[in-house]
């Protein structure tokens, strides 16, 4: 399992400034429910100073994309639009004593999010994203081309590795592998050129890159191959010491019983609040289920699934994302 800072569960658990907020002049959306996360952002913006006097948030997705959400709106709220600007996902990375990193992808969907709101308050236009023919990378979770070039440029990522652990794309199927490597190459190229980053850093087409460090993260060398053990290292280890032998892979029926005995052992809380939550099916790493009730429309409902799926992962050992069933 990943080890969250406790600022993280703080957040995720005690999320700050969720909610609808009525005098919003100021909204930015992004992500779709269909890929997994979504982010909603609004701000109450004063026009005589520009600064941002409140902030809410609505977010569907897990535990680490609610509480990059609520650290957003603890960042920018006393903040003027430019100084708003100028935060980037690692700030709010940051801000949460850090996130593991597969999980940044979250602090970066709320990067987009306050750039998408400061967008609608001056009235600039955005760069073009509108996924056209060609500008759509990663199809599994609806990343195009300009999202992953701000987010290899900000956070000077040179690895495929790093750029899926900041924004999904090609975590899914993979299809997408070779346009995402040839982006990454075209955008280290530039970077160079512009002294952004060394040219023994750059990723080139084709070729592993050497592992390096990036943005606080190391990925390990591959260690050498270690000598042949002597006689003494042969000796088995002692029971409290020795590695447990990896846990087979459940089967599906398996992970269904185990996905609806969690349902059913949190009901009670759900059917307290006026809603109900049932399993549907499984889909590979997507598990859908029903919303009924106050939970079909309950303002949290991402908080309520967020919570739902870091049980299933921890029970399943696998990474999943609980989605709601689309009406038929």
């Amino acid at each position: 399992m990943w080890d969250y800072s406790e600022k993280v569960k703080d957040h995720f658990f005690n999320p700050r400034n969720a909610g609808v907020l009525a005098e919003a002049n100021a909204v930015g959306e992004v992500g779709s429910l269909s890929c997994g996360d979504a982010l909603k952002l609004m701000l109450k913006v004063d026009p005589e100073t520009d600064i941002i006097q409140d902030a809410r948030f609505q977010t569907f997705g897990c535990g680490s994309a609610i509480a990059s959400s609520s650290a957003l709106t603890e960042l920018v709220i006393g903040r003027t639009i430019a100084e708003a600007r100028r935060l980037t996902n690692q700030d709010i990375a940051d801000f949460l004593d850090g996130l593991p990193p597969e999980k940044m992808h979250c602090s970066v969907m709320g990067q987009e999010a306050l750039c998408a709101a400061v967008a609608a308050y001056t009235g600039e236009d955005l760069a073009e994203d509108d996924h056209e023919e060609g500008a759509l990378i990663c199809k599994c979770f609806g990343i195009d081309a300009g999202l992953i070039e701000r987010t290899i440029r900000t956070n000077k990522l040179t690895t495929l590795e790093m750029v899926s652990f900041y924004t999904k794309a090609g975590a899914g199927c993979s299809s997408c592998r070779e346009p995402l490597e040839e982006l990454l190459a075209e955008t280290n190229a530039a970077m160079v050129a512009e002294g952004a980053i060394a040219a023994a850093d750059a990723y080139v087409f084709g070729v592993a890159p050497a592992p390096q460090k990036a943005q606080g993260f190391v990925i390990p060398d591959t260690p050498p191959a270690p000598k042949p053990p002597t006689p003494v290292q042969i000796a088995m280890p002692a029971p409290d010491v020795a590695e447990a032998a990896p846990a087979p892979a459940l089967s599906p029926a398996k992970e269904a019983i185990l996905v609806a005995k969690i349902i059913e052992e949190m009901r009670p809380s759900f059917q307290a609040d006026g809603g109900d939550v049932e399993l549907v099916d499984i889909e590979g790493a997507r598990v859908l289920v029903r919303l009924s009730g106050a939970c079909a429309a309950c303002q949290l409902v991402g908080h309520t699934l967020g919570g739902l799926q870091e049980k299933i992962i921890e029970t399943l050992g696998r990474p999943v994302r609980v989605m709601p069933a689309t009406k038929v």
